[in-house]
């Protein structure tokens, strides 16, 4: 039988269930590890229980007591795959989650179908380049409208934008990016919910979606906090060791199973391979995320007291008594291991940092075992309007670090010396 969530009546915690949670080694002869699946259709016992299964796989029926989803064909569901649904969702406490083959695909999916044409979605600024190009450009093609709000923005200000669209009674989604790419600026998740309460209607609930990506699964739990969805760029802290490109979505079995649904339809669902190679990160992911943070704390305190570091921008040096400073302690378990730096003087002195870096790895993508560093405003963040990079404080100047496993005193020799080329 699969673990249960419980040992002596003693409710066990993620990180020990990630060994074992939802996998039956007497279903794959015995092997301690799930094996991959690497199947693209599966055999049926009879033409009846084929026929069962596509009933429920395609809404036609629920699941009846004690009945459990069959497998039909990796493309609907696959053992790898829901597996590592199962496991995911016990970090947020979700109903049921849905995997992807990228982040970018999650957010897609989830996004087209859960609004429609007419449908206004508001949203955080900044965000991945990525997701932003995808909210103003694909999107209007659906003839789905957004609009922009500032973390320093306040919920009179944020609500007065939304009437002045004149869509306010068409807000189908509130998206926010929190802790912000690349600034590691806070969204206010109390001021969204309330925002999306004040729009919703008996007939139509304004959703509340967030891309926890920076701080993953262990640091950060916004259905806890009232939010209805949680995405992540699975690529990144999940996945953990920059060899798989992935995405996630948790939150309830209402919304989660249309998502499956059109996943099925467009094809963004993840292979077996992806699968198995994120149920082996997931066993460790508490152990990564937990040494990353304690060296990114050490390394932002140094780059803070550095005579060629304009500004730090990192969780832990928020100015005590701020906003953001009580958003933080209300939201975030950790700082997280991403930190972003201003270099004194321009494009030219940042490339030369990033020029001269030995140990850390010139690289896009974050949260891997290894360090890595990139130049938000030419690479992550290229598709951003120019001046609204500004606005946001994403300038030439601004190096942004993803803190890995290695010795902390390694990472900061490292930055010492290609700071010394300034």
């Amino acid at each position: 039988m699969a673990i249960s969530k419980k040992t002596n009546n003693r409710k066990m915690k993620p990180e020990s269930l990630m060994m074992s949670f939802g996998y039956k080694p007497e279903l794959s002869e015995g092997a301690v590890k799930c094996p991959i699946f690497q199947t693209s259709t599966f055999v049926f016992k009879t033409a009846e229980e084929g026929k069962s299964f596509f009933e429920v796989a395609y809404g036609k029926r629920e699941l009846r007591p004690k009945e459990v989803t069959g497998l039909i064909y990796s493309r609907i569901n696959n053992p790898d795959l829901e597996i590592l649904e199962n496991r995911l969702c016990l970090w947020d406490e979700a109903e049921d989650g849905a995997v992807f083959e990228s982040g970018m695909a999650a957010i897609s999916t989830t996004v087209l179908e859960l609004l429609k044409p007419g449908d206004l979605l508001l949203h955080s600024e900044p965000i991945y380049g990525g997701t932003d190009h995808f909210f103003k450009h694909i999107l209007l093609k659906f003839g789905i409208y957004s609009v922009a709000f500032m973390p320093t923005d306040s919920k009179e200000t944020i609500i007065k934008n939304i009437k002045a669209t004149g869509k306010a009674d068409n807000l189908a989604m509130i998206f926010i990016e929190s802790p912000a790419n690349p600034t590691n600026d806070l969204i206010d998740m109390k001021m969204c919910v309330e925002i999306a309460k004040e729009f919703s209607t008996k007939n139509k609930k304004v959703l509340t979606a967030i891309d926890n990506t920076f701080l993953g699964p262990v640091f950060s739990h916004p259905l806890k906090l009232g939010f209805d969805l949680v995405l992540y760029s699975a690529t990144k802290y999940i996945g953990g060791h920059s060899d798989v490109i992935a995405g996630a979505v948790v939150g309830p079995n209402t919304l989660i199973k249309r998502i499956k649904s059109f996943r099925s339809i467009m094809g963004t669902m993840a292979g077996p391979w992806t699968g198995w190679l994120l149920l082996r990160s997931l066993e460790t992911l508490k152990m990564r995320m937990t040494l990353q943070a304690e060296n990114a704390k050490k390394i932002a305190e140094w780059l803070n007291n550095h005579p060629k570091v304009e500004k730090v921008y990192y969780l832990s040096l928020i100015k005590k008594g701020s906003r953001q400073h009580e958003i933080y302690k209300r939201q975030c378990l950790s700082p997280g291991a991403m930190i972003s730096f201003d270099v004194k003087g321009g494009e030219k002195q940042a490339f030369k940092v990033l020029n001269a870096l030995k140990l850390i790895k010139l690289a896009v993508s974050l949260g891997s075992t290894e360090s890595l560093a990139e130049h938000p405003y030419s690479m992550t963040h290229a598709p951003v309007n120019d001046e609204l990079k500004v606005k946001m404080n994403l300038t030439e100047k601004m190096v942004r670090l993803s803190v890995g496993v290695e010795n902390y005193e390694d990472i900061i020799a490292d930055i010492d010396q290609a700071l010394a080329k300034i």
